[in-house]
């Protein structure tokens, strides 16, 4: 007996319907990525392992999803990791490639290998999925899609300023009004650290403070404490647990904070800045808030990070986020190439959008309506109308079997078409056709040009 087929955990499928959602969030996106000037690449699915090994910090690397070499790949496995049972070690001999884990790596890879075709300032978008070897739970998936938009070859802090209003754009038009948008600077986390005597520490000192949501002030602190942050210095940075107050506020505390800090005052400068442009610009329904316990954990961001949350009441993770890498592509030999770019999280914005209810009636996969099939003679008079209707960009199809009339419209029926489109032998003799509106059940005789106005 055949076993019953399965899916891997953290994957789905997707139906018609959601397909034609997920589509409705993306052509949205696109479409203001392209009104702020940023053009589409795409990249191989997968990549060398050492172009992203070593990019994401330690717990990145650990959720790479690395591939098997083809053929034998045993054949040139290393022995002694092998016999030892070393699999940390063994990896680097028996998968030299692995999907990617996000599309940030990637960029800076293509921008390295095309620097000669590039005209710089170069902003481009893209809009692929990624994976990760991550425990599935409600909004985190191992494969899904994120879509970036970056800009490099500018150190101007204008791009923040302006991939501040995106979001702001972007998430209006969805209608999810009330989006935080989140920033910090990682040059205030490194003054923090510097202020506080543990500069060493700086990256087990920004993961933890990350978790702060999540584990709460006693479990970053016993986090800290383990990675050898002495009690001393998390005292203080005590103030940094219960940071309040309005944006200019929050930055004029921190100027006191990190006075003794060459590298965190400039940090506090790039944020006075960007807060400052923002909120005399003004947004339509985002709100921006400085959150000095945001760090993200990654590697390569040097300057501004983003992290965008849902609107109040939902019950959500981060639904988008980003920064400032002032020399990402030195990773891979071109320096002082600096960048900063955001990501748009289209799972988790999808089950934001569902959540409140806010896909517009109109978005659908289905028909607008259903043309009646009566015999060959029938479906040929019906199939030159549809091929006009298609032709004016109306969602039309025929029912391709001479069936019962009442299974032909039982099939639009589960299909939600609004419309069924009668065409037999009398509609032919008049050069007519019958609406049916399969909603209300209301029937009414037209003339093609008033059945295409109807559809449209």
């Amino acid at each position: 007996m055949a076993s019953k087929p399965s899916i891997q955990k953290g994957t789905r499928d997707f139906s018609p319907t959601e397909v034609a959602k997920r589509q409705y969030i993306i052509q949205t996106i696109k479409n203001n990525f392209e009104k702020f000037g940023f053009q589409p690449i795409e990249t191989p699915s997968f990549e060398n392992s050492e172009t992203l090994m070593g990019k994401y910090g330690e717990e990145g690397d650990r959720l790479i999803v690395k591939i098997l070499n083809s053929g034998d790949y045993l054949a040139k496995a290393n022995a002694t990791h092998l016999e030892s049972k070393d699999s940390t070690k063994l990896t680097a001999s028996i998968s030299e490639k692995a999907l990617r884990y996000d599309l940030t790596v990637p960029f800076a890879r293509y921008v390295v290998q095309h620097q000669n075709e590039i005209e710089f300032p170069f902003k481009r978008y893209q809009i692929q999925p990624v994976w990760r070897a991550d425990r599935p739970q409600k909004g985190r998936f191992r494969e899904f899609f994120q879509c970036d938009a970056d800009v490099v070859g500018s150190k101007s802090l204008w791009q923040e300023v302006e991939l501040v209003q995106l979001y702001d754009t972007v998430f209006t038009q969805l209608g999810l009004k009330g989006v935080t948008v989140k920033i910090n600077n990682r040059k205030i986390l490194s003054g923090i650290a510097e202020v506080i005597g543990a500069s060493d520490k700086l990256i087990d000192f920004t993961v933890a403070l990350d978790k702060l949501d999540k584990i709460g002030e006693d479990g970053v602190k016993t986090e800290m404490i383990s990675k050898g942050i002495t009690e001393d210095a998390i005292a203080k940075v005590q103030p940094l647990f219960n940071f309040t107050g309005s944006i200019s506020e929050k930055i004029e505390k921190l100027g006191l904070l990190l006075a003794s800090s060459e590298e965190g005052m400039k940090g506090v400068a790039e944020l006075q800045f960007i807060c400052e442009s923002v909120t005399k610009l003004g947004l339509a329904t985002a709100t921006l808030d400085l959150d000095v316990t945001l760090a993200r954990g990654l590697n390569y961001y040097t300057g501004a990070i983003f992290e965008v949350s849902a609107p109040a009441g939902v019950a959500m993770g981060s639904i988008g986020g980003g920064g400032r890498y002032d020399d990402l592509a030195g990773i891979f030999g071109l320096k002082n190439m600096s960048g900063v770019g955001i990501s748009f999280g289209l799972d988790r914005i999808y089950l934001v959008v569902e959540e409140l209810n806010l896909f517009p009636e109109t978005v659908t996969a289905t028909s607008k309506a259903l043309f009646i099939n009566y015999g060959d003679a029938e479906a040929f008079y019906a199939m030159q109308a549809i091929q006009k209707l298609r032709a004016a960009g109306i969602k039309v199809e025929l029912y391709p079997d001479n069936a019962k009339m009442a299974k032909q419209f039982q099939h639009a029926d589960k299909r939600t078409i609004p419309f069924a489109v009668i065409a037999g032998e009398k509609e032919m003799e008049t050069n007519s056709y019958g609406l049916k509106n399969l909603v209300t059940g209301e029937q009414i005789t037209v003339d093609f040009e008033n059945l295409k106005a109807a559809l449209q």
